[in-house]
């Protein structure tokens, strides 16, 4: 694999100098390739935090979870991080936003970071096809990695064979190509032009970026995404089975099926987890601090050293039907003018957004994935609504800056996606 250009070390570089600055309120200085917006060094109006908390505290009871952690910044008017909660049903720690836990889909976008900052240092092309990196993968003939990255492959998922295994033997250690597949082996679509969720096919793609490079996954996410960033609590894991983090923790749970619903008094810990279960498509431990700080960088594609192929220019439809304003592309999904992704893995449900030309920033994490990804997707989206009508802070503007969907419309949502909880059988 070549170093690093001069271009993208100046780009490293500078970029590294002015992310240290996000969300703090401080402005980079003359000469930074990106100047985060200012944002207020202050606590958001009291009647948006009330909104936000009842909002919070709607979707732990929805899911099952016990606790949350968010963060929610608005670069206009001001932020809410904190830890609501704690770590588990009746009462143990309450939760603080220096714990670590598992970022599920959002591992996605970082594998592409490393796909198009490859292309952009002239490493790999785009329109490479996968075979020339992935050897012995049936029906890939004409896939090529971009396919890969913008979900277009026509392959399918993993997750419903690999889920039990997962949650039954957290401490198995994955080869990619076997994880991935249970996906490949699902019916195909036709490629190049319709979007399905494949997690799969990031699985395939941190492989084929493996072999093109000869770095582990890890590395990359390290070299390309990671450390330019400063993001210092934020690692693709091993394959050992291990808690996500060596400081503080977020402990990840799922609740047991019991006929008519789930048995809510007895969550099933699974905080220690082989990251190979997820490896490059949701393998990846971070912190709220570090998370909120890379939706926003992402957003605004800061780590490109070349301007085309626009990543996130030519969305297609999430699903089929889908409100026209939810698109996904280049590893992430765009809601409205917001950039981001939302997931699960075992123990956490997670989704971040952010809108690339104000910085408003939401980032969420439930300590339990009994209802997959639906819940905090929701919740996110919900925050987002209710933190963008915050009023501007004293001498500051509020920009022009809207979404397509309502508070209402996704606390309504959360109600309708809730568990049922209920008392497990006798003996």
């Amino acid at each position: 694999m070549q170093l690093l250009s001069t271009r993208r070390s100046r780009a490293v570089v500078a970029v590294a100098a002015a992310l240290a600055l996000v969300l703090t309120g401080c402005t980079a200085e003359q000469g930074y390739t990106y100047t985060p917006p200012e944002q207020v060094d202050a606590k958001l109006p009291g009647d948006t935090v009330t909104a936000m908390q009842d909002a919070v505290s709607q979707a732990l009871t929805a899911s099952g979870a016990s606790g949350a952690i968010v963060g929610v910044w608005v670069p206009w008017s001001g932020k809410w991080v904190t830890g609501v909660g704690t770590q588990k049903p009746g009462g143990g720690a309450d939760l603080s936003t220096d714990m670590a836990f598992r970022i599920a889909d959002e591992t996605r976008l970082m594998t592409c970071d490393v796909l198009y900052a490859l292309a952009d240092d002239g490493d790999v092309k785009l329109d490479d096809p996968v075979t020339r990196y992935a050897s012995g993968v049936a029906d890939m003939d004409g896939v090529t990695l971009l396919d890969l990255c913008n979900g277009t492959s026509g392959a399918g998922s993993s997750e419903q064979i690999a889920k039990s295994a997962w949650l039954n033997t957290p401490e198995r250690e994955w080869a990619p190509l076997e994880l991935a597949s249970y996906g490949l082996g699902q019916p195909r679509i036709a490629p190049h032009t319709t979007y399905r969720d494949s997690d799969a096919g990031y699985l395939l793609l941190g492989l084929a970026l493996e072999r093109a490079t000869s770095l582990t996954a890890s590395e990359l996410i390290a070299k390309y995404v990671t450390k330019p960033l400063g993001l210092a609590n934020t690692s693709l894991p091993g394959a050992a089975a291990a808690a996500p983090g060596t400081g503080a923790v977020m402990n990840g749970h799922h609740l047991n099926a019991v006929e008519g619903g789930y048995d809510c008094t007895a969550p099933v810990d699974i905080t220690t987890l082989s990251a190979s279960s997820g490896f490059t498509d949701s393998g990846v431990v971070s912190t709220i601090e570090d998370l909120g700080r890379y939706a926003q960088a992402e957003a605004k594609q800061v780590l490109r050293t070349e301007d085309k192929p626009a990543r996130f220019g030519s969305p297609l439809p999430a699903y089929d039907g889908a409100p026209s304003w939810f698109q996904a592309t280049g590893g992430g999904y765009l809601a409205g003018s917001m950039i981001g992704q939302h997931g699960w893995v075992p123990g956490y449900a997670t989704a971040a957004y952010a809108d690339p030309a104000t910085g408003f920033t939401v980032a969420v994490v439930l300590n339990d994935s009994t209802t997959g990804a639906a819940i905090a997707q929701y919740l996110a989206w919900e925050l987002a609504a209710i933190a963008s009508k915050a009023p501007a802070a004293s001498g500051k503007t509020a920009p022009e800056f809207g979404l397509p969907f309502t508070a209402e419309q996704y606390h309504q949502a959360i109600a309708d996606a809730a568990i049922t909880c209920v008392a497990p059988p006798e003996g």
